[in-house]
Parts: structure tokens; sequence; C-alpha cells
């Protein structure tokens, strides 16, 4: 099973970017995208559980997370993008249904993309 996380760039503060992440050798009920700046931590910013989408507050009305099942793949669009948007992007899967408390931890999640690096320039 591999993910494979792309899209990511440099760009000016108020662009856009789609981020996608591509899925091979299994299908997944729970996805999310976590983001990494440097010196902290990895955190949560867009969840999908089968329907159910959920952001986090510094991203909401900004970010979208979408799914294609056809082609296995999981976007997320980031509009408005500003310089704290700026880190490694990376995408994560699990098979069964994460539950809600455990949706921000990293062990929740058992498999992971590579990372794609997004640079928000002021």
């Amino acid at each position: 099973v591999q993910l494979q996380a792309s899209g990511g760039g440099l760009v000016q503060a108020g662009d856009s970017l789609r981020l996608s992440c591509a899925a091979s050798g299994r299908t997944f009920n729970t996805w999310g995208w976590f983001r990494q700046a440097p010196g902290k931590e990895r955190e949560l910013v867009a969840v999908l559980r089968a329907s159910e989408k959920s952001y986090a507050d510094s991203v909401k009305g900004r970010f979208t997370i979408s799914r294609d099942n056809a082609k296995n793949t999981v976007a997320l669009q980031m509009n408005g993008l500003k310089p704290e948007d700026t880190g490694t992007y990376f995408c994560a899967a699990n098979v069964n249904r994460v539950i809600s408390s455990s949706l921000p931890y990293r062990s929740a999640y058992s498999y992971w993309g590579q990372g794609t690096l997004v640079t928000v320039s002021s």
C-alpha cells in the first residue's frame, strides 16, 4: 500500500493550491491531511471519514477536502493561502473508521504519504 502526495509549491499570499493524494492497494474509510511547519508539531488540517468532513479552525472556510472514489484519491483544495499555512503537508489514511477523539493523532492512521512542501510568501 502506498500513498503518494503531490501538488505543493511556492505561492504568494492569497493564491490557491490543490494537493492530491493517490492511494494504491487499498481503499480507506478515513483520510486526513496534516501539516508540519519548521520547528512545530505535526497538526491535523482536514479529515474525511466516509462522507463526514471536518477542518482545523485555522483553515475553515478556506480549505476543502474531497475524495474521488473511482481514482482512489483525496484532494485538499487550499484557497486564500496565508504565510502561516507554510509547511510540509502529509496525507494519511486508515482502512477503518477513526473515532473522533483519535483523529488528531498520528498513531490513528496506518498509512502515510511522503509529504509535499507548501510555501506561502507574504
